[in-house]
């Protein structure tokens, strides 16, 4: 095995596994072969056939077994990583667990997850359940599941396999992520990240996960599996990296990359993970969370606060009752999960400031009461220090003046206040705004 300072071998497991869950109430009324066979035209190849060969193989074997024979379920960490409480009941009140389980070798496709998450998601589809999949201490609902599997040309969001948690401690933010041991690969973790980036760095780490697994999985090609795969020390990241683990391979192209360094953190516990460790690069000076503030910058460029109004001529003042009049039948789309797949709805709004309010956009991430939307900001903001790109926030209804839907290539519907700055509509400062999602 060559090694040199350029390289970091990272050792390879001989095989891998994945386990899921369907809780039932009794006996489940339907087999897994006959479940998978309901996705016959739903899924695409090479999963569906992928599924039903795994099923008649040693490599893979569905269990009905009591919910007592099986190691009970963490509710604190199940509910950290998203069940509700509707999921916790059904697993409380279920009898029976239908186990399904696979392996496989390292590399790639990773067959043991997409043939047992596709026959969990069939027979939870069929008794009308959940799935959990234990690797990542999940509920899944079985449509989600079944989205997350490789559409017609093997194409997967990373993001639907991979969780980026963090805590705080007295540095700052410890990131890590949950989901690359799958693949056999080891966990990323980043320390020291300032709190103003916390969804900022969660999709930095996300790209430094889809660039680092295929480098990964193109040292895993040979007919043979190797004990170790060679990465690169210092790991490039982009914005590309970035748009393609969220399923927007064109959104942020155009950013310039940035380096992290890898290092190999081993666990001193036998019984713990060990992880891969992405740092600045050799040399740099100052804190490392001051190298990590303008990664994000380099990554996130473009996504600018918008502008103050001087005044408010007759097209913006139109513009602005527009997207108001239009308010609650967006949300009402966007809570019914109706907006165009692959959108992000974002909104705009006023925060107060000496000379008028500063217009910033934020995602939305959930608009439960009508008056009030939480979000995540997609801009720093010049007025208040504590909006930053990707730093959460609550946006009173009552401070919108303009919502949008985004795909990789644009605005799609709305943002009517930008039509109007774009067609000539004075303002007193320039740049315009880029109002995208920082994921």
């Amino acid at each position: 095995m060559l090694i040199t300072d350029d390289f970091l071998p990272v050792p390879v497991p001989e095989s891998l596994s994945a386990t899921y869950l369907v809780p039932t109430v009794g006996l489940p009324s339907v087999t897994a072969r006959t479940a998978v066979g309901s996705l016959a035209g739903r899924i695409a190849e090479p999963v569906y056939g992928l599924a039903r060969q795994m099923l008649d193989s040693p490599l893979m074997s569905v269990d009905v077994r009591p919910i007592g024979e099986f190691p009970e379920l963490p509710p604190d960490l199940l509910t950290a990583f998203g069940a509700t409480e509707a999921q916790l009941d059904r697993l409380a009140a279920a009898s029976h667990l239908v186990v399904v389980q696979a392996e496989y070798r390292p590399g790639w496709p990773p067959a043991h997850e997409w043939a047992a998450r596709a026959v969990a998601a069939a027979v939870a589809e069929a008794v009308r359940g959940d799935v959990v999949d234990v690797f990542g201490l999940q509920f899944l609902d079985p449509a989600a599941a079944l989205r997350s599997l490789p559409d017609d040309q093997g194409r997967v969001r990373l993001v639907d396999w991979v969780l980026v948690p963090y805590s705080s401690d007295a540095e700052g933010l410890w990131f890590t992520t949950k989901g690359l041991r799958r693949f056999g690969l080891l966990e990323l973790q980043t320390q020291g990240v300032p709190d103003h980036l916390t969804r900022a760095w969660g999709a930095v780490m996300t790209g430094a996960a889809r660039r680092l697994l295929r480098d990964w999985t193109d040292g895993l090609t040979g007919e043979e599996v190797p004990a170790f795969v060679q990465l690169p020390v210092l790991a490039t990241v982009t914005g590309h990296d970035i748009a393609v683990a969220y399923g927007n391979p064109e959104q942020h192209g155009a950013t310039a990359p940035v380096l992290l360094r890898l290092e190999l953190d081993p666990a001193t516990d036998p019984d713990a993970d060990s992880f891969l460790s992405l740092r600045p690069p050799a040399g740099h000076p100052g804190p490392a969370g001051r190298y990590f503030a303008t990664a994000c910058a380099t990554l996130f460029r473009g996504i600018q606060p918008d502008v103050r109004y001087a005044r408010q001529g007759d097209a913006m003042s139109q513009a602005i009752a527009t997207a108001r009049a239009g308010l609650a039948d967006i949300r009402a789309r966007f809570r019914a999960g109706q907006l165009p797949p692959e959108t992000q709805l974002v909104v705009k709004y006023g925060l107060p400031g000496d000379d008028g309010p500063e217009y910033v956009w934020a995602g939305v991430t959930s608009w439960d009461s009508p008056d009030r939307i939480v979000g995540a900001s997609a801009s720093d903001a010049n007025t208040d220090p504590t909006v930053r790109i990707g730093s959460p926030v609550v946006v009173d209804a009552d401070d919108i003046v303009d919502w949008a839907v985004l795909t990789t290539t644009g605005v799609t519907e709305g943002g009517w206040t930008q039509a109007v700055l774009d067609s000539g509509e004075p303002r007193p400062t320039d740049p315009r705004p880029n109002p995208t999602d920082p994921r």
